[in-house]
């Protein structure tokens, strides 16, 4: 069913791979998506993927603090240096515009230039919204990633490249909003979203984008079977792992707020 929209949207889903330096002299790196709105290099991601880039500013500056003697205790695990890598080594965004309450971020890679046949997505019309309908996500799930820090660069290993999406379907279920307060607005999947899809598409069998994926929700189901571990009863709660989306029309009004292009489904062109 969705065989040829994967093919579409993977031509506009990318990897972002986050990596820390600590203190300590160690590295970590994980993985996230980004989706490449329009030809001017405007992208869309899931908030919190970014956050770690406020966290290395605070921690550098607690670092300077540490090393004037200003009443901090050395922490091994400060992130003295952190790498955001948007798919490709040339690509580089230096300012974000985030929505924290529904965890929307975009961002412009400087200087971008198209690669040839490159494609956009086209963002569904938020009054064709219903539940019942079949959707997909894609992303980078199921993937390590490990990266040397020499010479002030992170490096990765040329073998890691390409690196392989995951695509996993599922029922929308129920539109989520709450209070404008402390809630966004979401779309609800049957099934969870994957460490590695946060960032990443949701989408109909014509590619159209219905959201970006930001979290998954645990709901107990309400009962506990009991089951034998080591000869001892052990109770288990079940649960059922629910995707939340960023809501389309939550994107539309932030990406019209910076005046930023985007293409409609629903548009002829």
């Amino acid at each position: 069913m969705f065989v040829n929209a994967i093919n579409q949207v993977a031509k506009f889903t990318f990897p972002l791979i986050i990596s820390n330096h600590y203190q300590d002299g160690s590295t970590s790196s994980h993985l996230g998506s980004f989706v490449l709105l329009n030809e001017e290099g405007w992208i869309i991601t899931a908030a919190h993927i970014i956050a770690e880039t406020k966290r290395h500013q605070e921690h550098v500056q607690e670092y300077h603090n540490y090393i004037h003697g200003n009443g901090m205790v050395l922490n091994p695990k400060w992130i003295l240096n952190h790498s955001l890598w948007f798919g490709a080594d040339h690509h580089r965004i230096q300012t974000f515009h985030l929505l924290p309450e529904n965890d929307l971020a975009i961002g412009k890679i400087e200087d971008y230039q198209a690669a040839p046949g490159q494609i956009y997505p086209k963002i569904i019309s938020p009054s064709r919204i219903a539940a019942g309908r079949s959707l997909c996500k894609l992303g980078y799930p199921f993937y390590d990633i490990h990266a040397t820090f020499t010479g002030n660069t992170f490096q990765y290993d040329a073998s890691l490249f390409p690196i392989p999406h995951f695509p996993l379907d599922g029922m929308l279920t129920r539109i989520i909003e709450g209070d404008s307060n402390e809630w966004g607005k979401w779309i609800e999947t049957s099934t969870p979203g994957l460490r590695g899809q946060s960032g990443g598409p949701l989408f109909d069998h014509e590619a159209n984008l219905w959201g970006i994926q930001s979290m998954t929700r645990h709901l107990p189901l309400g009962f506990s079977p009991s089951i034998n571990k080591g000869g001892v009863h052990v109770e288990e709660n079940q649960f059922i792992n629910l995707g939340w989306c960023i809501h389309p029309q939550v994107i539309i009004d932030f990406l019209e707020k910076f005046e930023v292009k985007y293409y409609r489904a629903d548009d002829n062109s």
